[in-house]
């Protein structure tokens, strides 16, 4: 994962760190449930976690606990939104992730599917901490746990920042045609 801030029309280098993505890697035509990590451009979402909200985040923040889900059945009315819920999950959707899961002690939002929301088209992505550096994840994109704390106290949401996901030469095209 690279980091950059564009200032004007310029893009300025900030750093890398290493990432892993789905065990499928990067799919264009991302489908529910294929392992694949979608590319594109995606604004950041909110962050969330089991854990304590780290000091210096300043994007809004929501500690989680055994009643917040992500909804990955696209049957559902709920499929790619996050849910409070307190009865028993199984009886109302056919898949979820469970938002206290021990990979979300914090997380980021990546905001794929959202406006307008497609079926089968994918759901629950997430910057998230890794298993380990070679462990690939279910779709997501993974950091160390240190390198998402730092990224998630560099993110800046007066800046409005977006993550691009993709090949060099997509990453190159959609940089090039986004708004300043």
């Amino acid at each position: 994962m690279r980091l950059y801030e564009k200032t004007g029309n310029k893009w300025k280098f900030i750093k890398t760190y290493p990432a892993v993505t789905g065990k499928s890697g990067l799919s264009f035509t991302k489908k529910e449930g294929d392992g694949a990590t979608p590319t594109g451009m995606y604004e950041i979402g909110r962050m969330f976690g089991y854990g304590k909200k780290p000091a210096g985040v300043r994007t809004s923040y929501t500690a989680t606990n055994q009643f917040h889900y992500w909804v990955d059945d696209p049957k559902s009315a709920d499929y790619n939104k996050w849910i409070y819920y307190r009865g028993n999950p199984a009886s109302r959707w056919k898949s979820f992730e469970r938002l206290n899961h021990e990979l979300y002690k914090h997380a980021i939002v990546i905001r794929y599917n959202e406006n307008p929301i497609v079926k089968n088209a994918g759901s629950a992505i997430f910057l998230h901490r890794w298993r380990t550096s070679t462990t690939p994840t279910a779709g997501c994109l993974a950091l160390s746990e240190s390198h998402l704390i730092a990224l998630m106290k560099w993110l800046d949401p007066v800046q409005s920042p977006k993550i691009v996901i993709g090949t060099p030469d997509s990453i190159r095209s959609d940089l090039k045609n986004s708004s300043p």
